[in-house]
This record gives C-alpha cells, structure tokens and sequence, in this order.
C-alpha cells in the first residue's frame, strides 16, 4: 500500500491536470461564445436587410393596388353618373371590382 505522501503527491497532480483541462475549456467555451455572437450579428444584419427589401417591394404593391383601385372608383363614379349602370347592376360591378 502506498504511504501518505505518495497518495497525495498523486492527488495533487490529478488536481494539476484537472485545472489545466479546465481553464482548457473555459478557453474553449470563450471562443464559441464570440463566434456565437459574431455568428448572430451576421444574420441580424442580413434578417435587417432582407425586411428592407421586403417592405420596399410591398410599398410599391401597395402603391399599384391604390392607384388601380382610383381608378376602378373613378370608372364606376363616372358609369354612375353617366347613367351607364342601373341599380341592379351596382352590386354585381362592387362584387367585381372586390369593394
């Protein structure tokens, strides 16, 4: 059987390895913490990007859709008023133009 000593300079050199394979991994734990964040910033900006663009192609939609409903309008006010359309065909023309 191995006396004191030996078992706890034994000991003590397990506790050695074990700090070093430790501070190893906190090392290790640091770098994919950054490359995590680095990672992330990058696909925020992109995500920020890619709304851009989206909201940019919505905004034009949304400005032919208003433009050629105007006109639809105007279409009907002008029918209307020229007595093109009698008032059993306003429903069916609203159902077509979606109003």
């Amino acid at each position: 059987m191995a006396t004191v000593a030996e078992r706890v300079s034994v000991l003590e050199t397990k506790v050695d390895n074990f700090n070093e394979k430790l501070d190893d991994v906190k090392k290790d734990i640091t770098d994919n913490h950054s490359s995590l964040i680095d990672t992330l910033k990058e696909m925020r900006d992109e995500s920020t990007k890619q709304h851009g663009e989206l909201a940019g192609k919505v905004k034009d939609l949304q400005q032919i859709k208003d433009k050629w409903m105007k006109y639809g309008m105007i279409a009907l006010a002008f029918a209307a008023g020229a007595g093109w359309l009698q008032t059993t065909n306003v429903p069916a023309v609203i159902k077509l133009l979606g109003l």
